[in-house]
């Protein structure tokens, strides 16, 4: 019997720690975070600052004439692409240590 509150024990002190795993990283997260309040539209979350710097540097070369503003388009769907596919798969591992 003692063995089995033990056990009981040390599933219940996993479930606090993954708890606690789980609020640092949002709390992570909403501290990197930078969200502006539209009129419209709501609020909207903004990228990172260097995500924002390479489409503004896209939005530039494309103004300027030095890039079409198709590439420019493509380009910048194409990153925002590999951005999701980067952040799906880290949830996807952070997900399967939790587990393990």
């Amino acid at each position: 019997m003692a063995n089995s509150t033990a056990v009981r024990g040390d599933s219940t002190g996993a479930s606090a720690r993954q708890a606690q795993s789980r609020r640092k990283v949002r709390e992570a997260v909403e501290s990197t975070e930078t969200r502006v309040s539209l009129p419209v539209i709501g609020t909207v979350a903004l990228p990172p600052r260097d995500r924002l710097v390479f489409y503004a540097t896209l939005g530039g070369m494309a103004a300027l004439d030095i890039i079409d503003w198709p590439l420019a388009l493509l380009l910048a769907a194409g990153h925002v692409l590999v951005d999701q596919h980067h952040s799906r798969l880290a949830k996807e591992m952070g997900e399967a240590l939790e587990q393990a």
